[in-house]
């Protein structure tokens, strides 16, 4: 199961809403729904999660670049929403590689939450493509209260609560759950 909202900062504090991600194809679609919740330029979250197997956040302030941050690579490249916060650029890959399509990559061959066992590897036996680690910018919230370590120490199955309540934020999360 999914769930995906929207947290907008504004003056009077942060205010969520429910989001809906079926006809978002690229993660520039996934910026622009985020600057349309705040007409005023203020940060906006995107939080993501696949109970129990990953998290992502995208924070987007005003038209500077979406930064990302995903709880466990290879879990969110498995799905469909992940495969959106996976940019070449967050996998340190070339734009137009031969890999660049995420279907193409031999991963770890694990069924959702199955946990990777040590001696996955592909075809040539070097280490798999996409490991169960975090990616991407760690300080995303560090000035929002929710530092580096926070951030990797946090559970899939709770983080966009700890997250909000983190932001002072979780009882407008929650009325969007």
């Amino acid at each position: 199961m999914y769930f995906a909202a929207l947290l907008a900062r504004t003056e009077d504090g942060w205010e969520a809403s429910d989001t809906e991600l079926d006809d978002v194809e690229t993660l520039a679609d996934l910026a622009e729904l985020a600057r349309e919740a705040s007409p005023e330029d203020d940060t906006v979250l995107v939080l993501i999660e696949q109970e129990d197997a990953w998290f992502g956040v995208v924070r987007i302030d005003g038209e500077d670049d979406p930064r990302i941050y995903v709880s466990d690579a290879a879990a969110a490249a498995r799905s469909s929403y992940g495969e959106i916060l996976l940019t070449d650029e967050l996998l340190g890959r070339e734009p137009g590689d031969d890999g660049a399509d995420l279907d193409s990559l031999d991963l770890d061959g694990t069924e959702d939450g199955e946990p990777a066992s040590d001696d996955d590897e592909d075809d040539d036996g070097s280490a798999e493509a996409i490991t169960h680690s975090p990616l991407g910018d760690g300080e995303i919230l560090d000035d929002l209260g929710v530092g580096p370590k926070e951030l990797r120490a946090l559970d899939a199955d709770d983080a966009l609560n700890a997250i909000a309540e983190a932001l002072g934020a979780s009882e407008v999360l929650e009325t969007v759950r």
